[in-house]
């Protein structure tokens, strides 16, 4: 009788115990797969509303400091426009969105409120193209990952969140919601800004920041009406917060040494920690998982060896070596951990599809890498548990195992 038969009948010897065991495996894997899945879409979703936070990197004059930005940003330094042009030209991994920004001092009514020039991104982005940049390409663990899910329509209003707006006519405008309020403005009316008509397409929802007392308006817009050059107060940029860590900061400040380049710890500190939480709570989980499935394995498998050890000593008696029993006992464990991997991944990832959506409230696709998680963390588990006990097998002595049975 060759390897191959031994193993199989062996296998299938004690029907009962093989099926436990291969469920004990299933469902550690299925487990594994589900959460591993299930955390893998909420982080991105979980990075995506930290992206959401604002903007956390700012190209700055270099005579600036964070309170002038803070303050409305009035201050009478500027850097060129051509910073940006710069940023998408560059090949850059991490930045989500990139906002140049001038705000200049206008009064309505009485009241003194900044008028805020943004650049769409349509521009620059096709800007990007041209220089086959991918600037706002998402390197791989930053979270604003397309998730297969169609796109929403574009709303003006998203300004607040994203820092930018895809498109935007030279004669329209987006109205902060103190400024609204005071000078009694809707969306769909007109404004008049230092003798030019301006259509506001969008009131800004209110924040409780000095955006709430803005007006935005295209950039070369502004930048004519104030008689100014091809200049910006500043730069947003919303990055990705690991990029951010692994030194995107400092790559902006090469390719733009006459800037100041800062970035708003708080945010990123945010990110940068509820990011590390998701990942180290998907790891406790697994290990938890493996140990736990990984000392079943290991007690059925020396309870396996022991009541067993009459049928083990019949085989080295007639003649089976210490090596052959080990395989035996090892071949069947690697059976058990590939069928336990592949069927557990199969379940794993049903389930995480089918229950994602509703107990994460994102959407969560089959991740095909798994796989190899799944075939290789119950493989790997099977085997590690099994070795001891198929050692023990093989070192049984075929007299000793008679008498004590």
């Amino acid at each position: 009788m060759n390897l191959k038969k031994l193993v199989w009948r062996e296998l299938f010897e004690r029907k009962s115990q093989m099926i436990t065991i291969f469920v004990g495996i299933l469902l550690g894997i299925t487990t594994v797969i589900a959460i591993k899945n299930i955390t893998y879409y909420s982080e991105m979703a979980v990075a995506r509303e930290m992206d959401s936070l604002g903007a956390n990197i700012l190209v700055l004059p270099k005579s600036v400091t964070l309170q002038d930005y803070y303050s409305a940003d009035i201050h009478n330094e500027t850097i060129p426009e051509e910073y940006a042009l710069r940023l998408t030209m560059s090949n850059l991994a991490g930045v989500d969105n990139l906002s140049p920004k001038l705000c200049v001092p206008v009064d309505l009514e009485g009241r003194q409120f900044t008028l805020t020039g943004i650049l769409p991104k349509s521009e620059f982005q096709a800007k990007a193209a041209w220089g086959g940049a991918g600037i706002f390409s998402r390197p791989i663990g930053c979270g604003a990952i397309d998730v297969g899910v169609a796109a929403e329509p574009e709303d003006k209003k998203t300004l607040v969140r994203n820092r930018v707006i895809d498109d935007l006519a030279t004669d329209e405008a987006l109205v902060g919601a103190d400024t609204a309020s005071v000078l009694g403005i809707e969306e769909g009316q007109t404004l008049d800004l230092m003798g030019k008509q301006f259509s506001v397409v969008a009131v800004l929802p209110e924040t409780g920041t000095v955006d709430d007392s803005r007006i935005f308006a295209h950039l070369h817009t502004v930048q004519e009406m104030a008689d100014k050059e091809a200049v910006v107060s500043c730069i947003e940029i919303v990055g990705c917060c690991k990029e951010i860590s692994a030194g995107l900061v400092d790559n902006v400040n090469k390719l733009l040494p006459e800037a100041k380049v800062v970035t708003v710890t708080q945010v990123v500190a945010t990110q940068t920690k509820v990011n590390g939480m998701m990942e180290q709570l998907s790891m406790i989980f697994v290990a938890i998982i493996v140990v736990i499935g990984g000392a079943g394995i290991a007690n059925f498998m020396f309870a396996n060896v022991y009541e067993r050890r009459r049928e083990i000593g019949t085989l080295m008696s007639l003649g089976a070596e210490s090596h052959l029993i080990l395989r035996i006992f090892l071949l069947k464990a690697l059976l058990l951990g590939f069928a336990g991997g592949v069927g557990g991944f199969l379940i794993g990832t049903a389930l995480a599809v089918t229950l994602g959506p509703r107990l994460a409230n994102v959407p969560v696709l089959p991740m095909p890498v798994l796989a190899l998680w799944a075939i290789g963390i119950s493989v790997g588990t099977t085997l590690l548990a099994s070795y001891f006990p198929a050692r023990n097998a093989a070192r049984l002595d075929p007299v000793t195992s008679f008498q004590e049975v």
